[in-house]
């Protein structure tokens, strides 16, 4: 019998459910005042922004709620879908369905149709995740999508040089900035329990290209934990000791001579 009620396959079911999660944390009212107080001595009016991991755009949001152009790349279909429905008509937004890397090229990205938000180019990220960190256990990355790759050079060469930058990729921000051969004022890279050595080498790396000041923000809070920014060798040293037990945040670097 036709009860006019379409039937929704489980993994239909999982992806909606996971992509409702994301809506909820990342939409959510009040969320844009926090991202703009934590952004602001950042992200100058009239200035240009590249979100790497755009997701659902939130920080996009934020972006252009401070005055800023942004070039948000983001590879899950699914997500750029939505993406377009938030900021396609936005011609300060342009909307690139790409994943970046430390040279161009093509990647089979890993996702969980239930946790849009942990989709990653990284194997190996995967594998130490599983081993070190509870968090994960219930995440399956049991779904692939070949993705096209572009490097943050690349984009540079296009766009112009961004005044931030904000890296969001799931244990594949070295390779981001593998791809950028030249020091930019700011920008934030993920860091997450269990792979923190990661994020030492994304820290050794911007020293390779310029001095830093860092600072830090726990999980999807809105302001970061220092009231001074530290040395490269203090957050490694930070780093090395377990991030005081934190699991999953933001590590924010500027030039050192932006630091006041």
């Amino acid at each position: 019998m036709n009860t006019g009620v379409k039937s929704v396959q489980p993994g239909r079911w999982r992806h909606l459910a996971g992509l409702l999660r994301s809506l909820w944390l990342y939409r959510r009212p009040g969320r844009l005042a926090g991202l703009k107080r934590l952004y602001r001595p950042l992200v100058p009016a009239g200035g240009l922004v590249f979100d790497i991991g755009a997701h659902l755009g939130d920080r996009t949001r934020a972006f252009r709620a401070l005055g800023a152009r942004v070039v948000a790349l983001e590879p899950q279909p699914g997500l750029m879908q939505w993406l377009e429905r938030f900021h396609g008509r936005d011609k300060g937004v342009t909307l690139l369905g790409l994943a970046v890397g430390a040279q161009p090229g093509h990647a089979n990205l890993r996702v969980d149709p239930a946790n849009p938000s942990v989709a990653t180019l990284s194997d190996d990220w995967i594998k130490q995740i599983r081993e070190r960190n509870t968090g994960f256990a219930r995440v399956d990355w049991d779904g692939v999508i070949e993705v096209e790759l572009t490097t943050l050079d690349a984009l540079i060469e296009r766009y112009g040089r961004p005044d931030f930058c904000k890296i969001d990729v799931e244990g594949f921000e070295v390779q981001v900035l593998a791809g950028l051969s030249r020091a930019l004022p700011a920008l934030s890279v993920e860091f997450v329990a269990g792979t923190l050595e990661r994020t030492r080498a994304c820290v050794q790396r911007l020293e390779q290209l310029a001095d830093y000041r860092y600072n830090a923000v726990r999980g999807e809070r809105r302001e970061v934990i220092w009231p001074h920014w530290r040395t490269a060798d203090a957050v490694i040293e930070w780093l090395d000791d377990g991030a005081d037990s934190i699991a999953s945040g933001d590590i924010y670097a500027r030039r050192a001579t932006l630091d006041q």
